[in-house]
């Protein structure tokens, strides 16, 4: 072999792997022995293995790696807030940096959700409600995000039954005697709520609907000044959260009629349900859910997911819903979607039904 020199051929100039060429002599050629046909065979299937086989994945940076947002857009002390606050001593412990809750409140829980969908530190997570991911895109006509395009789903984290009460001077001591009341006085009964589209608004309306009466809806800016009215008997009805009227309930200044969760609510056990009552499908929760931006990776979601169930099986967490008369009920992203989904529709077609409108 002593003088040949070698070179590489490469079709029409491009350069290939080189393990991969096609070895060439000088002009006269070079005779190709059993020995180094065998040794070009086993030297071409190294080559062709090494490039089949995998590169190894670059390093992902470690999610995350300085202080994580977490979103409320509600005041300090409200539900939303309290079950956030419940949740981070979990996730600081296993993420291993703090996690720090930024009231946003405004606009229903819209502004707070708003900053989530629009975050692009990668390091922003937010717990929101109904409102801004199921009934805020029928309820606005220029609404600044879009709850499916803008927002990853992690997890449903809890719901609540609401309930309908009266005040103390309705005669009506059951949800028929409610009923045939408002028959007798159409459209002269007003019922309280906070804001058209709220949980309290659409539920009265979807009963309205099932019941065949006509109230008239008192809008509210929060919930203390409404219940007040109420036990003043300046309105006439509401349908609102266990939390938001328990404590009247229990004192006689207001009369629970019916819940409108799917069982009888462990707070109120002697109120039938609404389906109990007569009215079948009648049925609502006022829910909590946590997101993130939409550009939040697929990996980092995941994980979320499975710490925020275990987050929710914290005592803390159980003492937070159950202050609050809310339930457990932690989901994957994928049920969390389909729920959102489902609550959309039903929600949303009722809406424009009614023509109901919140700008």
């Amino acid at each position: 072999m002593a003088g040949r020199r070698w070179r590489r051929a490469s079709p029409a100039g491009r350069r290939a792997p080189p393990v991969l060429q096609a070895w060439k002599s000088p002009a006269g050629g070079w005779p190709v022995t059993p020995h180094r046909r065998t040794l070009l065979a086993s030297t071409l299937a190294l080559g062709a293995a090494a490039l089949a086989a995998p590169r190894p994945l670059r390093a992902q940076p470690a999610w995350p790696d300085r202080p994580v947002r977490f979103v409320v857009p509600f005041p300090a002390g409200s539900t939303p807030d309290i079950l956030a606050r419940a949740l981070t001593p979990h996730y600081g412990s296993v993420f291993g940096q703090p996690f720090v809750v930024e009231n946003r409140a405004g606009a229903g829980g819209n502004i707070g959700t708003d900053a989530v969908a629009k975050a692009t530190d990668g390091h922003t997570i937010g717990l929101t409600i109904n409102g801004p991911l199921a009934t805020a895109p029928a309820l606005y006509a220029h609404l600044p995000y879009d709850p499916v395009k803008d927002l990853a789903p992690i997890s449903l984290l809890a719901r609540s039954g609401q309930v309908l009460v009266v005040r103390p001077g309705i005669p009506a001591q059951d949800v028929a005697g409610f009923i045939a009341y408002a028959r007798e006085r159409p459209g002269r009964l007003t019922y309280g709520s906070v804001g058209a589209g709220s949980g309290g608004h659409l539920a009265m309306e979807d009963l309205k609907a099932r019941a065949g009466i006509a109230l008239e809806h008192a809008p509210y800016r929060g919930f203390p000044q409404a219940v007040l009215d109420l036990v003043a008997g300046r309105i006439d009805a509401m349908i609102l959260t266990v939390a938001g009227i328990l404590p009247q309930v229990r004192e006689g200044q207001v009369r629970a009629l019916a819940v409108t969760a799917e069982a009888r609510l462990p707070q109120l056990p002697e109120v039938p349900t609404l389906q109990e009552a007569g009215l079948p499908g009648a049925v609502s929760y006022a829910w909590n859910a946590l997101v993130a931006p939409a550009s939040m990776p697929p990996g980092v979601i995941a994980r979320l997911a499975r710490e925020t169930r275990a987050a929710l099986e914290t005592p803390e967490a159980r003492q937070a819903t159950g202050t609050a008369g809310f339930e457990i009920v932690a989901s994957g992203p994928e049920e969390l979607a389909a729920f959102v989904a489902a609550e959309t529709a039903r929600w949303g077609g009722m809406i424009e039904r009614l023509g109901i409108r919140a700008d």
